[in-house]
């Protein structure tokens, strides 16, 4: 029987190794494209090769881009002494989305010594103000500190989200480090 769907059944296997889709999902969304509405699949299917095609690494904050620099580092009007540290390019589309901030943005792929002298290089630029906007963990706290020693002799003052406990959610359902930061970083009311 299987023999008989061999090419749905690469979609779904295609369609399974992208992030939280599982079987079920992927078999759904397969059915969908093909059975339901084979438009959408053609569609999914154009808008996929002209993104591969097209969508690439901007050369100054390493977000994305369809040129050579992103539409950010383009835009003279945003603040060119903030500048906010992410783990990934996807960071910048949520932090964007909501306007949330008006600064410049460096996408830390890795903490090979290229891309920190690339770093060095923007920070000697004009910034100020270096946000960290990491997942808060262990390891990033060893990154934010090795960014830290290796910007030592530049006047810059380096902040980090905050952290704790999110609105809406009881205590019992709090991770112990978020709990305990919650804690150290209290506010005054």
């Amino acid at each position: 029987m299987r023999g008989s769907l061999d090419k749905f059944n690469r979609l779904v296997d295609a369609l399974q190794e992208l992030p939280t889709i599982g079987k079920k999902s992927a078999t759904r969304l397969a059915y969908h494209m093909v059975i339901k509405d084979s438009y959408v699949g053609m569609k999914i299917s154009h808008a996929i090769e002209a993104a591969l095609g097209s969508v690439k690494k901007c050369t100054i904050c390493g977000g994305m881009s369809e040129d050579e620099l992103c539409f950010i580092c383009c835009d003279e009007r945003r603040d060119a002494t903030i500048l906010c540290i992410i783990e990934n390019a996807k960071d910048i589309l949520l932090l964007e989305e909501n306007g949330l901030f008006d600064g410049k943005y460096f996408v830390l792929d890795s903490l090979e010594e290229l891309s920190v002298s690339h770093l060095i290089k923007i920070v000697e630029g004009g910034v100020n103000e270096i946000i960290f906007a990491l997942t808060p963990s262990i390891s990033n706290d060893a990154v934010i500190l090795y960014i830290e020693d290796k910007l030592l002799g530049h006047k810059v003052i380096f902040t980090k989200i905050a952290q704790g406990v999110p609105t809406g959610v009881s205590l019992e359902n709090i991770d112990i480090l978020s709990l305990t930061r919650a804690l150290e970083d209290r506010v005054k009311v």
